[in-house]
């Protein structure tokens, strides 16, 4: 299939989840097993160390089908449901919950230090990638893809959207990628 620039973004995302649901379709059969649980919380948010996973990969379809349902939800700082609108861990957050079953902390870096660190080379859809964009580690995140693009919640004004690694502004602040699965 040969999707050029000027087709509407409408048909270039069908495209996109068709051949996702298409790859998805010519894999294995695996059994299908209950979604992780989140450990129990910390007596403090974001306290725990304890490293969060999942064990069935074929949720990361579910988990990227998901994200894609939330293209042009409204950000809003702190937000955490699609309603109200999303801020960055937020949409992630949701995503993860509501597609696979595990609750993970509303901040990007307490997200980052309960995950599995990943080369980028190594990335997957549904893992995570990481960026520096205030002058700290892990200040803002999304959802890996594939094909070198991510869906995030960007910024104040803006709305939930698909972008490039390879963009300058985030190749330049690209601050590692991390998964959920062992």
């Amino acid at each position: 299939m040969n999707i050029h620039r000027d087709t509407p973004f409408s048909l270039r995302l069908a495209a996109l989840l068709c051949s996702l649901l298409l790859a998805a379709c010519s894999s294995a059969p695996t059994s299908r097993t209950p979604p992780a649980k989140a450990p129990p919380a910390a007596s403090k948010p974001g306290l725990s160390s304890e490293r969060l996973s999942l064990a069935d990969t074929a949720q990361a379809n579910e988990i990227v089908l998901f994200a894609l349902g939330l293209l042009d939800t409204g950000y809003r700082f702190g937000g955490k449901n699609p309603d109200a609108g999303l801020d960055c861990s937020g949409m992630v957050s949701y995503v993860v919950e509501h597609a696979a079953g595990l609750r993970l902390p509303h901040n990007a870096a307490q997200i980052a230090a309960r995950t599995r660190a990943i080369e980028r080379s190594a990335l997957r859809p549904a893992d995570l990638v990481f960026f520096n964009t205030r002058g700290k580690s892990y200040t803002h995140m999304g959802i890996y893809l594939g094909n070198g693009k991510f869906i995030h919640a960007p910024s104040t004004g803006g709305k939930v959207r698909v972008d490039t690694l390879e963009m300058t502004y985030y190749a330049k602040r690209f601050d590692g990628a991390r998964t959920l699965f062992d």
